[in-house]
């Protein structure tokens, strides 16, 4: 019996021990934090922190400028994953460098 065969038939054997209740599982809970909103100022702001024009936050987050320009103007706020990404930058500013997706040169 190979290594995965062996691993089925003890989860199989786990599985049959917690159902006539011979055994506990062990769990584990997670807690995610709520979704931040941010305003046209926030988004504003955290730009200008970055040092950064519409066109490189946009292209940053994978949005076009006009939904940056939306955001900042008031107009529309970033949904799920530009909010979290947003929450993300606004954290740590740095990240986008430490991770190598973005560099800061000036001439």
């Amino acid at each position: 019996m190979n290594n995965v065969e062996k691993g089925i038939l003890q989860g199989l054997e786990e599985a049959v021990a917690y159902t006539k209740g011979q055994m506990t599982l062990k769990t584990t809970r997670v807690t995610v934090a709520d979704i931040k909103i941010f305003n046209a100022e926030d988004i504003r702001q955290l730009r200008l922190r970055l040092k950064i024009g519409q066109r490189t936050f946009a292209d940053i987050l994978g949005v076009s400028p006009k939904t940056v320009e939306a955001w900042e103007s008031g107009k529309n706020i970033p949904s799920g994953p530009s909010s979290r990404l947003i929450e993300l930058l606004n954290t740590d500013p740095a990240m986008l460098q430490k991770a190598g997706l973005y560099e800061y040169i000036t001439a």
